[in-house]
């Protein structure tokens, strides 16, 4: 995972000590040694998370934070604040300003990367939807871009996982007078009870002697209704290697016990409004523009949204320096469907086809209908192992498993699929599209259902 990271720090040798920690993990790092640098900076180039000092003389680091988050060009951007400072009214402070997290020096190495690349993760899909609104702003639909302190809270819906009833409602307490709170003590019953509430956040304790919390985690990501509702862990000090694993799991938040009541509202406000804001971009997105770029038939985006999209996300790669893949799939033989079960058959596999590349593929993967049996994904900050492994899992999910056609009938198919990565400054929408195409080709012409990679 690649990310510019901007540290800020007046002190010299604190600069050096995280610029050594992250360049080690292979981040681009920019420095600040002042708030209204850090702000320039933030104003002239594209900053994926933001390391912030507080204790710094003219502006401080809850001042700096203030001004981020109420610009509608960097309100988006995850703050971690690094500082000495350790009460607790500092660090709701800190969240109150909108920082995402807060550390206390000195800090764990391990846990400070971990937090980085979570945020990281959940900023790389942010971009996307951002991205996406953008492309149909410049197409004349809609202009819609809020800043996230606009973003209402009160009377989300929260689900507490606790077997102990008496710290599940020491939790529930602080968050009733603006959200809505369920508790559940019975930690096999979440996928159940995911079913029947739709949640915007989901807090787990850790303390749960006959359930593991991360698996919960995990069977939590793997449902619809689960895949982006944020989840905050409770946890004790012995559990911190836990804390490091669920971040990697896509784990939101966390806090310690003993709870101070202030910080947790805060961080449960931090979490609540970031998801709405997510899902507001998907509205966005989704609203008055179905017949201009949605196929009717697929509901996935079309050609002419695709290419448009396209642009944008390869000067956007171009600029940060990073890469991103174009997947072209083509399902095999389907002439022969529609010949031998008819057109209406053929439009049931087409919908079931979309189906299935979308629950395949990454969260921040775009995918698209380019006319017939074709179908286009479009995939941002990718390398070439992870794009061949979504392109294998969809292959994979075509061929195990057969098609409804309707009126009862199963029919079998496979799917041809050919990857091109941007690879140089010198690509257009157009040569990588024709290198994704010409690995297309190759893998039909080596005898389909396979994934051919296009080198530049």
């Amino acid at each position: 995972m690649t990310a510019r990271v901007l540290i800020v720090d007046d002190i010299p040798v604190n600069l050096k000590l995280l610029e050594t920690h992250l360049t080690a993990e292979y981040f681009v790092v920019l420095k600040a040694n002042s708030g209204a640098e850090a702000l320039k900076i933030c104003a002239n180039e594209e900053i994926d998370i933001i390391l912030l000092d507080v204790m710094m003389p003219e502006m401080d680091g809850f001042e700096v934070c203030r001004r981020l988050k109420a610009d509608t060009h960097t309100h988006h951007i995850p703050v971690v604040m690094v500082t000495a400072l350790d009460q607790p009214s500092d660090r709701i402070e800190g969240l109150n300003a909108g920082a995402d997290d807060f550390l206390t020096k000195p800090f764990d190495v391990v846990q400070l990367m971990a937090r980085v690349k979570s945020l990281v993760r959940l900023k790389s899909l942010t971009d996307e939807l951002r991205a996406r609104a953008i492309t149909k702003q410049q197409m004349d639909v809609e202009d819609t871009d809020r800043g996230m302190e606009t973003i209402k809270i009160d009377n989300s819906r929260v689900l507490i996982i606790d077997n102990d009833m008496r710290h599940a409602q020491r939790l529930k307490e602080p968050l009733e007078t603006i959200h809505r709170v369920d508790i559940l003590t019975n930690p096999s019953d979440v996928i159940i009870q995911m079913a029947e509430q739709e949640y915007e956040l989901v807090i787990i304790s850790m303390a749960l002697p006959e359930h593991d919390p991360l698996r919960i985690c995990s069977q939590l990501r793997t449902l619809e209704q689960g895949r982006n509702v944020p989840i905050v862990l409770v946890a004790d000090e012995h559990d911190r290697q836990k804390i490091i694993r669920g971040l990697e799991l896509g784990v939101n938040d966390f806090i310690m016990r003993p709870v101070e009541v202030n910080e947790f509202v805060a961080r449960v406000r931090t979490q609540v409004r970031r998801f709405r804001y997510a899902k507001e971009l998907r509205q966005t997105v989704s609203n008055t523009m179905q017949l201009a770029i949605i196929d009717e038939l697929t509901k996935l985006y079309n050609r002419r949204y695709f290419d448009r999209h396209l642009e944008i996300m390869l000067k956007k790669a171009q600029e940060q320096g990073r890469s991103m893949a174009v997947m072209m799939l083509d399902i095999d033989h389907f002439k022969q469907v529609n010949d031998s079960h008819g057109h209406e058959a053929g439009d049931n596999i087409l919908k079931e086809f979309a189906s299935r590349i979308q629950n395949n593929i990454r969260g921040a993967d775009l995918p698209c209908r380019y006319g017939g049996e074709e179908f286009v994904v479009l995939m941002p900050d990718i390398d070439l192992e992870r794009a061949q492994l979504v392109g294998e899992r969809v292959r994979s999910a075509v061929e195990n498993s057969s098609f409804n056609a309707g009126s009862g009938r199963k029919i079998s198919i496979t799917v041809s699929a050919g990857i091109a990565l941007n690879s140089s400054n010198i690509d257009s929408p157009q040569s990588l599209l024709k290198r994704a195409d010409i690995a297309l080709y190759k893998a039909k012409n080596d005898g389909r259902n396979r994934v051919v990679f296009n080198a530049a």
